[in-house]
This record gives structure tokens, C-alpha cells and sequence, in this order.
């Protein structure tokens, strides 16, 4: 992977050609993509539970990356990066924090989704300087009801995946109705759009790490986020089946000032199934 930029380079804003690059640091080498202008504050995402780099939708990182610098990454031990997963959600915001001290920011702004959103949370209540603003999809608070099911839920719907050959994306993430079904063909197949130097899968042992760190989220004592004093967009379908919708409701009322959307006849991947209405919500939220 590359780690320079040619001179005089033209502006990537296609999350599909995003050059994949590398970085080393705490002896792990982190892989990640960047697309958008460089300049002023970068827009962070954090990816879902068993996710890589392939697993962002272009349809609601492109439009990000217009007029703002962005950045994916893997996690240690996941995707293309170096070093094990750790067992708990404080430890993979420590590993976030090293990934993006190592790129030199000392401002984000962070997109998060599901995991990734508990990530973020760890990360702007350890380092409140380090965030300016907080997109929060998908996810709930640690200590929050049923957030320890999701487990059980997730190993159910990939077995209702492998029999009908589906992706099990397709059942955690949407309604199986006349709404949810044809968006979740969409999405899967949005994710198809990079065709050249795509990212390694995550391991099975990488995964059900991931899982053994969401359980214990969901089961330890909730975190103090009245401290949070950043501006923060929450976002969620009305019908979660993951991470129940009622958590993102609980994120508004716990963080001061937040703003909650709630799209219909949606689940888990609302934001997704809804990114023509959700994309340009966040672009302004996340204005300069």
C-alpha cells in the first residue's frame, strides 16, 4: 500500500477508487482509505460489528467526501490491518485513539455505526479534545437494554443467511418486507462498487471477539455521558432489530443537546435504506 500522495494528485471523491494506504504504529500496521480535499478537520468512520473497509455505503461516504477529507480504517486484527482484536470496547477506542494520533490529528469529527458507535463514545468520553462533532448511527449506550441479545440475534440471521445463500447483512440490517428487501439487494450490491484492491474479510476469530467485547458493553455499568459536550447526531431505523431502535432515543436523552432522526419502516441499516434523505442531513450536520 502506498503512503505518499503524487504530486499535484486530483481530488478522490469516489469511495470506489479511495487509495488504500497504511500506517504503523503501537506495532500494528493499521489499514485505511482517504478520499475528499485534504485540510482543516478530517471526518473519522467507524465501521460495524465484523466489518472491513468494503462494508461503507459510497452512497453516504461520497457525498461526505465533496468538500471534507475522509478517512476509513480497520481496526487491529481486523481487515488489513496487523495485531489481535481486542475483548472490549475501552481497549478498541485505545487502539482508535493510536490510529488517529498517528496520522497527526489533533481534531475529528467521527461517523460511527453500530460497534463503531460504542467505539466512538469510549473514545470522545477518554478524549473529549481529540472530537469536534459526534454522528452516532445505529448503537446505543453502554449498560443498555438488550444490547448484550445481539449475540444471540446475530448467529440466528447468519443461519437464516446460509440457507437462502443470502448475505446476512441483508436480515441484521433490514425488514424483511416489501420496503426492506428490495433495499437491502441495493445495499449489498453498492458495497460491490470498488472493484480493485478490496479488503481481506474478517477472521471468524476476529468476529466472535468483536461479539465476546459488544456482550460485555451491553452487561457493564453505564458510562456518564453528560459529559459529553459535543455536537452529536444520533440516527436509527424505527424497527432495530440489533441494537433496539429504543437505545438511540436513550443516546438523546442522555447526551444534552443531541438531535435524534428516527427513519420509518427501517431496521438496524435505516441510514443506508434511507442515505437519500440521511446523506445530505449528515453533510450539513457536519458542516465546518
Amino acid at each position: 500500500m502506498d503512503n505518499t500522495d503524487a504530486p499535484n494528485e486530483p481530488v478522490i471523491t469516489s469511495y470506489a477508487k479511495a487509495p488504500a494506504r497504511t500506517v504503523t504504529a503501537g506495532g500494528v500496521s493499521y489499514a485505511y482509505r482517504e478520499l475528499g480535499p485534504k485540510g482543516g478537520i478530517p471526518v473519522v468512520f467507524f465501521v460495524h460489528l465484523a466489518a472491513t473497509l468494503d462494508n461503507w455505503d459510497p452512497r453516504i461516504i461520497d457525498p461526505i467526501a465533496k468538500n471534507r477529507h475522509v478517512i476509513t480504517f480497520d481496526q487491529p486484527g481486523v481487515g488489513a490491518s496487523t495485531g489481535r482484536v481486542p475483548d472490549n470496547i475501552e481497549a478498541m477506542a485505545d487502539d482508535a485513539y493510536t490510529f488517529i494520533k498517528a496520522l497527526g490529528f489533533d481534531k475529528i469529527d467521527v461517523f460511527s455505526f453500530s460497534l463503531g458507535g460504542m467505539i466512538a463514545q469510549d473514545l470522545a468520553l477518554k478524549h473529549p479534545d481529540r472530537v469536534r462533532k459526534l454522528v452516532l448511527t445505529g448503537t446505543g449506550p453502554r449498560g443498555g437494554k438488550d444490547i448484550d441479545k445481539v449475540v444471540g440475534t446475530t448467529y440466528r440471521d447468519i443461519l437464516r443467511a446460509t440457507l437462502t445463500r443470502s448475505d446476512p447483512k441483508e436480515f441484521l440490517f433490514f425488514n424483511r418486507n416489501a420496503t426492506g428487501k428490495p433495499a437491502a439487494k441495493a445495499f449489498i450490491k453498492r458495497l460491490q462498487e470498488r472493484t480493485i484492491d478490496r479488503d481481506k474479510p474478517i477472521s471468524t476469530r476476529a468476529f466472535q471477539t468483536q461479539l465476546k467485547a459488544i456482550q460485555a458493553f451491553g452487561r457493564s455499568a453505564p458510562s456518564d455521558l453528560s459529559t459529553l459536550t459535543h455536537p452529536t447526531l444520533i440516527a436509527n431505523g424505527d424497527n432495530d432489530r440489533m441494537v433496539p431502535s429504543v437505545l438511540s432515543e436513550d443516546l438523546h436523552r442522555r447526551i444534552k443537546g443531541s438531535e435524534l432522526i428516527i427513519y420509518p419502516d427501517s431496521g438496524h441499516g435505516g441510514i443506508f435504506q434511507h442515505h437519500t434523505r440521511f446523506a445530505p442531513a449528515v453533510v450539513e450536520f457536519l458542516a465546518p
